[in-house]
């Protein structure tokens, strides 16, 4: 089980994982070795509940695929096995941001006090500025 946060936990056969050889530099045995993995999640096909489906499917993120289904690319490790576990690591990230509820901003107003200190910098700025201006001699 790969668990999520209190309460939600996902079963580690729904994910489809996939060797794959890494990219770049690696000497003679980049060729011979599957040290990557792809890591495949359906949200249809899942057991979480459906207000966790939903929010899943709308997110805006190019690791989900119009399918509905998560590709996780893990290649930074050397052995296959860090790739899985960084691979799951990153896929319960993703899943605990998709669950996060931003706290709901509560609207507030500025104090009376500091409505006329702004008013009065405001005033005492346009005055300055003013007295700036030209001065005419023929009035």
């Amino acid at each position: 089980m790969l668990t999520i946060r209190e309460g939600l936990a996902l079963p580690l056969d729904e994910i489809e994982w996939q060797a794959i050889r890494s990219q770049g530099a690696g000497g003679q045995n980049v060729n011979k070795v599957a040290s990557a993995v792809h890591l495949r999640f359906d949200i249809h096909a899942s057991s979480l509940p459906e207000p966790v489906k939903l929010k899943l499917l709308q997110m805006k993120d190019k690791r989900l695929t119009r399918g509905g289904v998560i590709v996780i690319k893990a290649q930074q490790h050397r052995r296959q096995e860090q790739n899985r576990e960084d691979a799951l690591r990153r896929l319960a990230e993703l899943l605990r941001d998709a669950l996060h509820e931003p706290a709901r901003r509560r609207p507030t107003r500025p104090s009376r006090g500091s409505v006329s200190r702004r008013l009065d910098s405001k005033s005492r700025h346009s005055r300055l500025k003013t007295s700036r201006g030209k001065i005419d001699f023929d009035g």
